[in-house]
């Protein structure tokens, strides 16, 4: 058996496939789980040395269709199924 450049050409089985859940090509087909998010564990995969990494895809990178309406519901208290109360028209002078 030789070492070096002859050994790479038999290298044509892939590791690593796309991941569900954040779509990098790092999830590992006989281990199961993602490199790059830790799925299928219930937390995203991020460590403190990778700053950078967490701004990418932390909160607020995506579309936040829940999120982006929850200081608007917090100034109101959270309320729901109620009616607004009728608004006084001002009279035209």
């Amino acid at each position: 058996m030789t070492k070096g450049t002859p050994s790479f050409g038999k290298r044509h089985s892939h590791t690593h496939t796309l991941c569900r859940r954040c779509g990098e090509r790092a999830f590992h087909k006989q281990k199961k789980s993602c490199a790059s998010c830790g799925f299928p564990s219930a937390k995203m995969r991020h460590f403190n040395w990778a700053h950078k990494t967490s701004r990418r895809r932390g909160l607020g990178t995506g579309r936040m269709k829940y999120m982006k309406n929850i200081p608007r519901r917090a100034k109101n208290g959270f309320r729901a199924g109620t009616t607004p109360t009728p608004r006084v028209r001002a009279d035209k002078k």
